[in-house]
């Protein structure tokens, strides 16, 4: 049963991969902001995943983050979330993100759970 108060949490090591110069979002080598959002996105829905009915799942609908400090090549991002609120299909997300070295981003994101099956038939359904 999904109610406020579920944690989540998340790591990435930072590589060539997941830079911004890589990732087309800058030109230095530091973790870059999509794969913060990506982390993120991640941490969420992985850690209401188990509470959700057979066959539904969620999606991401909204995204408040912060991206405040750099981190280099060969550290790690870590991502902590917490569930708190469910408002009907609308689950929000307080999420923090840090380094080794202390803080590097926060914010607030929201998802909405869905069924699966139908909402890839909605996407289908676009292509004509």
């Amino acid at each position: 049963m999904l109610e406020a108060g579920i944690r989540g949490e998340q790591s990435v090591a930072v590589t060539a991969e997941n830079t911004a110069k890589t990732m087309g979002s800058g030109t230095l080598d530091v973790f870059a902001t999509p794969a913060l959002v990506a982390l993120a996105e991640k941490t969420c829905w992985m850690s209401v995943a188990a509470a959700l009915d057979e066959g539904c799942g969620t999606v991401g609908t909204r995204l408040e983050l912060e991206h405040s400090a750099p981190t280099p090549v060969g550290m790690t991002v870590t991502c902590e979330s917490e569930l708190t609120a469910v408002e009907g299909r609308k689950l929000v997300f307080k999420v923090s993100l840090h380094d080794e070295k202390g803080p590097v981003g926060g914010g607030v994101h929201e998802r909405f759970i869905i069924n699966n099956a139908k909402f890839a038939a909605k996407a289908e359904a676009k292509k004509g």
